[in-house]
């Protein structure tokens, strides 16, 4: 199976913890602990974790935490070689993640978290606040209490259900290249709903005041009353919009 390297760091933090991390190939996990600090880990299968392989690079100054990890860009491959990145968090906090190939795995955190991939799914459980994710090729699954949502794939399916409590602060999208939406909303979520599908069909388990077109692949109306507007995009597939 090839060695193993590690690294591993810890960063105490006072208020509210602001993480940047950006790995050029590996999956992330990001979990929520009882401390106030960031708990890094590196781990590799068939890498070095050194100046001439993976090299890994962090900076802290106050509440802001940076980690960056990079492979050789440069690299005949023999055998299994891998790069995942653990990270502990206070769980409120401010977070952006970001990895060119690999995963992202996010639970129980609030506050403001970014979360891209270029090759990837994303899964975010238990997440509360602002959610925003995107990945150029891959799912996203995703559930908690927010106030601001964009999650966006290129080619992948979207499920997401928003808790109870939700509410929108500003414009929500869920959009998909290729593949199917599932909305879940709690049942008194107010909206403006644009909701439309290439090659498709929408449906929605909510009365709909219509205020706009009505057909098989597109519904626009209100829920609730109306509100800001929740954008729901697929170039091909289903849309489902449900109750809790």
């Amino acid at each position: 199976m090839g060695f193993a390297d590690e690294w591993k760091k810890s960063f105490p933090v006072s208020v509210r913890a602001d993480l940047r991390v950006s790995v050029s190939d590996g999956g992330i996990t990001i979990h929520s602990w009882d401390r106030k600090e960031v708990g890094a880990r590196v781990v590799t299968q068939g890498w070095n974790i050194s100046s001439s392989e993976v090299r890994v690079t962090d900076h802290a100054a106050g509440d802001r935490v940076e980690i960056e990890v990079r492979t050789p860009r440069e690299f005949v491959s023999i055998g299994r070689h891998s790069v995942h990145v653990e990270l502990l968090v206070p769980r409120e906090l401010r977070a952006e993640l970001h990895t060119g190939d690999g995963g992202i795995s996010a639970q129980e955190l609030k506050g403001e978290l970014y979360f891209s991939t270029g090759d990837g799914g994303i899964e975010a459980d238990a997440v509360d606040g602002t959610l925003d994710a995107k990945t150029g090729d891959g799912h996203i699954r995703a559930s908690g209490r927010w106030d601001q949502v964009d999650l966006r794939t290129d080619d992948g399916s979207v499920e997401a259900t928003a808790r109870e409590g939700s509410k929108m602060t500003s414009s929500w999208h869920v959009q998909t290249g290729d593949g199917h939406i599932t909305l879940h909303l709690p049942e008194h979520f107010a909206a403006d709903l644009d909701a439309h599908t290439g090659d498709g069909k929408v449906t929605v388990d909510f009365p709909v005041t219509v205020s706009g077109s009505v057909s098989g692949s597109e519904i626009r109306g209100k829920l609730n009353g109306g509100g800001q507007i929740l954008q729901v995009r697929t170039g091909d597939g289903g849309i489902h919009v449900q109750r809790l």
